[in-house]
């Protein structure tokens, strides 16, 4: 058969991804901090857009029942008016008299959450604190300078991640006076600061603790692997110490600090802001959309005057006015839709997860993502992205929107149960045993079988690594 080249009409459908859309998507998958942040940025890169001051507040009741559709349409309809710009039939009093986002999320009392001067202290960093400690020493101009190398070589735990010699090389003096200027410089505060390993640091700690201990020493210098795995019989028997000693001994280093820098780190607490609050009030479970601090959005009125007068002086103008209007309002329902599918798939959760809402963690169900779209009747990746960087503050505790949904156990007498709720189990176990003779995972396995939850062994030790718990070997406690 002979190719040819030739045209042919075909019609065919395909989604594009409009800007518009674009934009809906990425409000939906954005924590309220991080909508609130690029609220902040539109309203600086968009004059149409300003936020309002003197809106009345709804209370806490749900911005999704707020929402007038209608108007927002209106809205849209102007922006794409081109030819007259008298011709406005939308009342902009109407929309903007209280539907814009913000003012109606959860409500403080107008109590600051945390004290002014714990905002405004810094926590001086551990190279600042080393540095004025140098400083305030009596050491040469040389040795000063190779302080201030060793300095800028300890890392944020305080180990020293350099060798000595490249010091040396780079100060131009001897490697001896390096190791000098070291040895004062390990006695600085925190104690064991510029150590180069762990022997060393935790030796330096007890050196100023305790002088030289002989026992606590060897078993730095060359049990510190037994230490680990608290093999202390063998210990005593290699070192030819009594078991008393031993055991005292190894009290002595489990109180020391292996990471001397810790203090000093520069890593703040993240607090967990939760998006939405849920209350049972009157047997119902009431969902709140958490929107403190976001502005509340409306169409500048110099502009819709201006626009509405046609006081333009020239096209250009007009159409720059009229495209900002249209981003606004398109912003402005973004927000709005955001907000209502955010309630519908927390009320959907709810509907599915209510014994946990009730008493707790161990009613957790197995829930997938599909369960919710099906009923919410959207897509499985809009719920995904729904529940994304998302937190919920419950009766239970705080949450993210993703706790809810994970796999299912099944059980001996049939039916499922949460993996959730297996871990929580396994959690529960850990602590309630005997730290002296601590559960194996086979018998972890075996108490869970008790309980009618059919799991494997290798399940347990892996949920167990998850929860960040040691094996058995390394739960043990001696004394």
């Amino acid at each position: 058969m002979a190719l040819e080249l030739r045209q042919v009409v075909k019609l065919s459908q395909q989604t594009i991804m409009t800007p518009q859309l674009q934009q809906s998507i990425k409000l939906l998958q954005l924590s309220r901090l991080e909508l609130t942040d690029l609220v902040q940025n539109e309203i600086t890169e968009n004059p149409v857009l300003e936020e309002a001051q003197d809106l009345n507040d709804e209370g806490d009741s749900p911005i999704v029942d707020n929402t007038n559709e209608s108007e927002l349409n209106k809205a849209d309809e102007v922006a794409y008016d081109t030819e007259d710009g008298n011709n406005l039939g939308l009342k902009w009093e109407e929309y903007l008299g209280g539907n814009a986002p913000g003012g109606s999320g959860y409500a403080f009392d107008g109590e600051e959450r945390f004290p002014l001067e714990n905002r405004l202290v810094e926590k001086a960093s551990l190279h600042e604190h080393l540095m004025w400690q140098l400083r305030l020493s009596n050491f040469t101009r040389t040795e000063e300078l190779v302080g201030k190398l060793i300095l800028g070589n300890i890392d944020e735990d305080g180990y020293l991640r350099v060798d000595l010699g490249e010091i040396a090389e780079i100060s131009d003096v001897a490697e001896g006076v390096v190791e000098g200027v070291l040895r004062r410089i390990q006695e600085f505060d925190p104690l064991g600061v510029g150590a180069r390993d762990l022997k060393e640091c935790l030796l330096i700690q007890t050196r100023h603790l305790v002088g030289d201990d002989p026992v606590v020493e060897g078993i730095l210098l060359n049990h510190i692997h037994d230490l680990e795995n608290k093999r202390f019989q063998k210990i005593s028997t290699e070192m030819e110490v009594s078991w008393d000693k031993v055991i005292e001994a190894v009290k002595l280093i489990s109180g020391l600090e292996p990471k001397p820098g810790r203090y000093y780190s520069d890593e703040d607490a993240q607090y967990i802001t939760p998006d939405i609050y849920v209350f049972k009030e009157d047997d119902e479970f009431r969902i709140i959309l958490n929107e403190d601090g976001m502005p509340k959005l409306r169409i500048s009125s110099f502009y819709r005057k201006a626009l509405s007068q046609g006081d333009f002086t020239s096209k250009i103008t007009k159409e720059y006015i009229q495209d900002k209007i249209r981003s606004a309002v398109w912003l402005i329902k973004s927000i709005h839709q955001r907000q209502r599918t955010i309630y519908k798939v927390m009320k959907s959760i709810i509907s599915f997860q209510e014994d946990f809402f009730e008493k707790g963690l161990t009613y957790l169900k197995p829930l997938a993502l599909r369960d919710i779209a099906e009923d919410i009747g959207m897509h499985e990746s809009t719920v995904s992205r729904v529940t994304t960087n998302k937190y919920v503050h419950t009766l239970q505790g705080i949450f993210e929107l993703k706790y809810f949904f994970n796999s299912g156990i099944g059980c001996l007498m049939g039916g499922s149960i949460a993996s959730q709720s297996v871990k929580d189990k396994i959690k529960q176990i850990i602590l309630t045993e005997n730290q002296k003779k601590p559960y194996s995972d086979q018998k972890i396995v075996e108490i869970l079988w008790g309980s009618d939850i059919n799991i494997a062994r290798r399940t347990v030790t892996k949920y167990r690594e998850i929860l960040n718990i040691l094996p058995s070997s390394k739960r043990k406690k001696v004394f």
